[in-house]
Parts: structure tokens; sequence; C-alpha cells
């Protein structure tokens, strides 16, 4: 049986997709406008084969348009389903105040479910009204009158957000320029101004991981410097992408061939940023390609 259960409902016009899509991002089983007397049906079902566990929590989406909508029923249901199978169901009231509403309908050019051939104001007024047993019923309720979607969708996060699901799926992948940019890439690191261990004999068949190519890669006197500036700013942006809602963050690390440079210093961060407490997940998208002169370039002078 699902662990937590929270109905999502209030105004239309107030945000309530905005909550339903991120409490997807969050992890949680969303359905909308599902009728009630689907609702016993929904919560017997068998979960996705996907579902890892049975305590992946339940939004459900209820507002003016739901079929057989009846907010006094709704009520009454959730009373029998808490005493019947000991369901702890919640419900998050979504408000926002009448001319908020107004203005909102009048920028979207969309006509209120309850008032498609009157003034905005008319349905306004007329829903308020129906959803007044379940507004008084919710245990949660956020006004959206001064929120932004955005600030919506924090507010979210913050509230109903389980321990590590609100976090970024994190990728570092090395890549070689002459091979073009790695699709999606967010943030692009260019190695390139370390020296290459392509021009040493003894070094050009190993790559990245090999501890003698990442011995000369370190020495390289910016490289400290280097590496410690990328490595504070990763660690300041990816909290901030997490914060702004952001589902995946890729950091693309490149050098000429992406075998030597880009490979350690994939490795190298990836490292730092597991010591920081992130979970990156570390790729080599050109480390099997042959080596060969003339996609790197004449060696520097010495």
């Amino acid at each position: 049986m699902t662990k937590d259960i929270l109905l999502v409902t209030g105004l239309s016009g107030a945000g309530k997709s905005t909550v339903l899509k991120t409490l997807e991002d969050l992890g949680w089983e969303v359905v909308d406008n599902l009728p009630l007397v689907l609702l016993d049906r929904l919560l017997d079902a068998p979960l996705a084969a996907a579902t890892a566990d049975d305590s992946q929590p339940l939004a459900i989406g209820i507002g003016a348009r739901t079929r057989d909508f009846d907010p006094t029923r709704i009520v009454e249901r959730i009373r029998l389903l808490r005493d019947d199978h000991g369901l702890d169901i919640g419900m998050l009231f979504l408000d926002c105040s009448g001319a908020e509403l107004e203005r909102r309908y009048s920028e979207t050019r969309r006509r209120h479910p309850l008032a498609p051939d009157r003034p905005a104001g008319d349905g306004i007024a007329r829903e308020r009204e129906l959803l007044r047993p379940l507004r008084d019923w919710a245990n949660r309720l956020i006004d959206t009158t001064d929120l932004s979607a955005n600030a919506l969708a924090q507010q979210v996060r913050t509230t109903f957000s389980r321990t590590g699901a609100d976090e970024p799926v994190l990728s570092i992948q090395s890549f070689g320029f002459a091979r073009g940019l790695p699709r999606n890439a967010d943030l692009v690191f260019d190695m390139r101004f370390l020296r290459n261990p392509h021009w040493d004999p003894a070094l050009r068949p190993g790559t990245g991981l090999d501890a003698d190519v990442s011995a000369y890669v370190a020495d390289d006197p910016a490289y400290p410097a280097a590496m410690a500036q990328i490595g504070d700013l990763l660690e300041l942006l990816i909290p901030r992408y997490r914060a702004e809602g952001k589902s995946y963050v890729s950091v693309a690390i490149g050098c000429t061939g992406g075998r030597h440079r880009s490979v350690h210093v994939a490795e190298h961060l990836g490292y730092r940023l597991r010591n920081a407490g992130f979970s990156p997940t570390i790729t080599h998208r050109d480390l099997a390609a042959a080596p060969q002169d003339s996609l790197e370039g004449p060696p520097a002078s010495k």
C-alpha cells in the first residue's frame, strides 16, 4: 500500500499543474482529475514494474473539472478510507486572491471552467464557494497570490521532497574537441591549457586513467589553482541548480583528443565532488579513440 497519499486541489488557476509537475519531478506518482469512484481501484492496483518498492508517494489532483466532483462526498470518502484502510491521506489546498486569478485568466486568455460564457470573476466566486468544504478540511494550504510558478515549485520541493529525491542527476563526461562537443552539456571546461601527454612518446599510448599520465598532467604549474577554482565553482553551482529544480546537470571536460587531460580531470573532479557529498556518474566518451597527431595539432614549444 502506498505510504504517502496527498490530494491536491484548489482554485482553478492557483497552480495545481505546477504542484503536480513538481511532485512528479520529486519521484511521486501523480494522477490528475481521477474520478472519485476510481480511487479505491487506484489504491488497490499493483505498482508499476519499474517501481523499486511500495513506498513511492502518490499525489492525486482533483478539482471542479474532475468527473463526479462533489467536495462533501470527497471529504466523506477520505474519512472512510482512513477508518477502513488506515490510510493517512493529506490534502493540499491552493488558494489565491480573486483579483490575481482574474489577472491570470486575462493574461492567458483562458475561460474559467465554471464561467465559460461569463466574466472570470463569476466563475471564481462560484468555485470558491463550491470548494469551501475542501479548504476547511485541508491540512496544508498555500496561498499563491504573490508566488510565481518558480517560487511555488521551490516551496513544494522544500515541503514535500524526500531525502535525496530532489538531487539532480549529476554526470561528468570527458570528451575530445576534435570529435565535437557533447550534446546537452550544461557546463563545459576546456583543458587544452594543460600540457599534453600525447607529445611524450612514453605516455601517448596511455590514458588519463594511468598513474604516469595523471602525474604528468597534475605537474603542470597551472593545474593546482585551476582544479581548485573549477571544483569550488561546481560545488557552488550544483546546489543552485537543485534549488531551481533542475533534474539533470551535465558537466563536460574537454581536451583535444579526449584521452589524456580531460579523462584525468574528469576523474579528479568526480573524486572531489564525491567527497563533498555529491554522487556524480563519470563517463569517457572518446577514451577508446585512436591517438592521432593530426588531431592534436603541433606540440607546444619548450
